[in-house]
């Protein structure tokens, strides 16, 4: 059973931060590629940060310099250290897993969390 679950969300002030957590079960974490997703209502869900299997990073240009994205593979859980929050910043953010399985790809989510900026 596949599990992505994150967590750290919350309303901060612009100008603070916030880290969110992704923690993971019932997949091989160390063959997926994670990343970070974001929406708002009305809008498409957008890629923010994107972290591979070996470790390489990639992120949306609104969020360079301000967002770190990272892996813990002992825990199996994903990061997302978001500095220098900005009001544009607000919406619900979503782990996502990109893991093989029998010779495809397949895509897992979790469920969001909520940050709220003002």
């Amino acid at each position: 059973h596949v599990q992505l679950v994150e967590s750290g969300g919350g309303s901060v002030q612009a100008g603070g931060s916030l880290n969110l957590s992704c923690a993971t079960s019932g997949i091989a974490f160390t063959t997926c590629a994670m990343a970070w997703y974001r929406q708002t209502p009305g809008k498409e869900r957008e890629l923010v940060s994107s972290i591979s299997r070996n470790g390489a990073t990639s992120y949306a240009d609104s969020v360079k310099g301000r967002f770190t994205i990272s892996r813990d593979s002992a825990k199996n859980t994903l990061f997302l250290q978001m500095n220098s929050l900005k009001t544009e910043d607000t919406a619900v953010y979503y782990c996502a897993s990109q893991c093989p399985w029998e010779g495809r790809w397949v895509n897992y989510w979790g469920q969001g969390t909520q940050v709220t900026v003002s």
